[in-house]
This record gives C-alpha cells, sequence and structure tokens, in this order.
C-alpha cells in the first residue's frame, strides 16, 4: 500500500511556486471513493475499532502495516455516501491530513507536499499558506504540526509491529463473504493477531506490553474483526439503493 495512495500530484511546498496558493475547506471526500483500506497509526485504534475492521496488510516481503478496511473489494470505499460524505463518526488521519502529506525524496528526506489536483488547492475561500514574508501562516504551521504528529504515531507503530512480528503473534485470516443476492467473494492475504498465541504468551512479555499500552492496542484490533459483518451489511445496503 502506497503513503500516498489517492494523492494524484503531489508536489513540494515551495516558497516562491506556493507564495500566493490558497488551501480551501475539504468539503467532500470524493478523493477517496476508490480507497478500501487506509493506514492507521496503533493511537487512532480505539476510536477506528467502533467503525471499521482493522486488520495487518503485507507490504513488499516482511512488512506489516495495520490498515481500517473501507470496503472488502477493489476500489471500494463504503463509506462514502451518494453526497461523497464520510459516513462515520471517526475519519482515518491518513485521510484528514489531505491535501498534505509527508513524502519521502530521493535522498531519504521526509519533504512536505500539497495535491495539485485536489478541489482544496488554490480554492478562492482558502487559507494562504504563507505570509507576507514568506513565512508559514499559521494555517500552514497547524498542518505541519498534525503531519509531524501523524509521522511520530506511524513510527512509533511500525515499532509496535516489529515487536508483534518478534513474539510470532500474527496468523493469516482468510474470510469469505456471504452476500444476500446468494453471490459469495474470499479475502486472503490479510493477517490478524492470534489470540490463542496472545494467551500463550509469556507473563513478562505480557506486562510489557500493558506498561506500553500496546496491549489495548491489540484487543481493539481483534475487537475490531467483528465489523466484518458491517461491511456486508454495507454492500447490501448499497445494493438496494442501485
Amino acid at each position: 500500500m502506497s503513503s500516498i495512495l489517492f494523492y494524484e500530484n503531489p508536489v513540494g511546498l515551495n516558497r516562491e511556486l506556493h507564495k500566493e496558493v490558497k488551501i480551501g475547506t475539504i468539503k467532500d471526500y470524493a478523493f477517496a471513493t476508490k480507497t478500501n483500506s487506509v493506514i492507521l497509526a496503533g493511537v487512532e485504534f480505539i476510536e477506528a475499532t467502533k467503525e471499521y475492521p482493522i486488520v495487518f496488510a503485507k507490504i513488499g516481503e516482511d512488512k506489516l502495516v495495520p490498515v481500517a478496511l473501507l470496503g472488502l473489494r477493489d476500489n471500494e470505499n463504503l463509506f462514502i455516501d451518494e453526497s461523497f460524505k464520510w459516513d462515520a463518526r471517526y475519519i482515518p488521519a491518513f485521510v484528514r491530513r489531505y491535501p498534505f502529506v509527508l513524502a519521502e525524496s530521493e535522498s531519504g528526506e521526509m519533504t512536505v507536499c500539497v495535491d495539485e489536483v485536489s478541489a482544496a488547492f488554490n480554492a478562492e475561500d482558502g487559507q494562504a499558506l504563507f505570509d507576507e514574508k514568506g513565512e508559514n501562516s499559521q494555517f500552514l504551521q497547524n498542518a505541519l504540526d498534525f503531519l509531524r504528529n501523524y509521522q511520530g504515531e506511524f513510527i512509533r507503530t511500525e515499532a509496535f509491529v516489529s515487536k508483534l512480528n518478534k513474539l510470532d503473534l500474527f496468523t493469516e485470516m482468510s474470510a469469505k463473504a456471504e452476500m444476500t443476492d446468494g453471490t459469495s467473494f474470499v479475502m486472503n492475504g490479510l493477517m490478524i493477531i492470534d489470540e490463542q498465541k496472545l494467551l500463550a504468551l509469556d507473563k513478562n512479555k505480557v506486562s510489557e506490553l500493558f506498561k506500553s499500552g500496546e496491549l489495548a492496542w491489540v484487543y481493539a484490533h481483534l475487537i475490531s474483526l467483528s465489523n466484518m459483518g458491517r461491511l456486508v451489511d454495507r454492500i447490501a445496503a448499497r445494493g438496494s439503493k442501485e
């Protein structure tokens, strides 16, 4: 899964190039209609578990990242309604940061980018990125703070997943979704935490997870899996309207 996903043309912020650019409010989520999952930071698990199934997706050969499932099929986001509004109380930070994103440059440095294709880019009612002196506006500073906090939480989450991997707690999930019209499809390749392996862990390892606050993340993930059925219900509800 790409860290820029639905960003069509992210370009690095430049004080000269973008000195008069304004960024408007995100008024709808049409940009994410074909996104069926987004990366989650561990700190989001508690709120996300009330809405979405949280699973772990493979990236490359050996990397896993936690994601919120937004749909069960490719190019499907079941949480965006007909008017392109987000149909859930909690919206993942991965989505809320749009149209800004931190992207890795060729030199390995993190660069602040903005999606020039976004409807919010250079909107008439937008807020300036830079002030008259070329310094960051308060609006841009707030966006940068959000991105940095998100990046910090993502690094913390990577360490969490690495810890679970070393403890050999993951198992592959294979789920079959039965639709009301009689059709069905199978999802493969997603990883979840094996609760039996968790229960068999050495008490000192469990204590470490508890003291770090990460045991709560583990159980939020396990509880969230019951939301799989709700995704099927959303597909059925959407189909009945068509």
